[in-house]
């Protein structure tokens, strides 16, 4: 008989901390990364996803390039030197600290999580290149204080920050209270600073709503909401888009050569906008 996920909350929650047998948020991202930091239990959920959506399948390697192309854009045309990644993935090649230290090695970068599997493993291997720093800070999105806090040891505040918030925004249920993390973030920044987001949407996809029930049943610590084009625009507030603004992250600036088809739009916006 297959396991009920919905049986224990707590218990499941806690084990998926430390349990190769029940699903972890992160290790499900890194399977779906192509990574190899996960489990049966981690491999099968994303399974399940994939049935309830198909299209569960390209946004993984549509927000990778998203971010790619962001870091890019920051480090090259926006000359931004520091990075506040909040919500860090289990190590995959193409990192925030990857690419930004491949384009400029001065690059400092500050990683923020409150999973301790991805803070040990990010502590591990995710080295700086000599001449910049890589940082690591435990905490979570709803924390922004306590975040900018720790975050001082790697980077200073007084020059222009990125912040970055892929995908981690969804975790915030509340359209509120994720509105209030990205404007205290916000605040802590000089002006010249960005905000990179990419979200989860309610509107590109009508399957998208049964593989987040699938997925906040499976995980109800780590549940995710959807987001509308409005309601994700609102998380914005009032910063400067970049062009071409609030879209879907395959139409962000795509390459010539990318291996995503721009046409081929996934469930998830993206935006950077910068702090005047």
């Amino acid at each position: 008989m297959e396991e009920d996920w919905g049986e224990d909350a707590t218990r499941r929650a806690k084990a998926a901390l430390i349990s190769t047998l029940v699903p972890n948020a992160k290790r499900v991202a890194d399977y779906m990364y192509g990574g190899q930091n996960n489990f049966e239990a981690d491999r099968k959920a994303a399974r399940s996803l994939a049935a309830a959506a198909p299209v569960v399948g390209a946004i993984a390697p549509a927000v990778r390039g998203f971010q790619q192309r962001v870091l890019r854009y920051l480090v090259l045309e926006a000359g931004i030197r520091q990075f506040l990644d909040i919500g860090t993935d289990l190590p995959l090649v193409g990192s925030t600290h990857d690419v930004a230290q491949s384009l400029v090695p001065e690059c400092r970068i500050a990683y923020v999580d409150n999973d301790p599997m991805v803070l040990s493993h990010a502590r591990a291997l995710m080295k700086s290149a000599p001449g910049g720093v890589v940082g690591y800070v435990d905490a979570d999105v709803r924390e922004p204080s306590a975040i900018v806090a720790s975050a001082k040891d790697t980077l200073d505040f007084e020059q222009p920050v990125a912040i970055m918030l892929l995908f981690t925004l969804a975790y915030v249920t509340d359209g509120a209270e994720a509105a209030e993390v990205v404007s205290a973030l916000v605040g802590s920044v000089p002006s010249g600073s960005y905000v990179a987001i990419y979200h989860l949407a309610s509107d590109l996809d009508p399957a998208m709503e049964e593989a987040a029930r699938m997925w906040n049943k499976m995980m109800p610590t780590q549940s995710i909401t959807l987001r509308s084009k409005a309601e994700v625009a609102d998380l914005a507030g009032s910063l400067t888009p970049v062009p071409p603004g609030l879209v879907p992250v395959t139409e962000w600036r795509p390459a010539a050569d990318s291996p995503v088809d721009p046409a081929a739009s996934v469930p998830v916006y993206g935006i950077v906008a910068r702090k005047s």
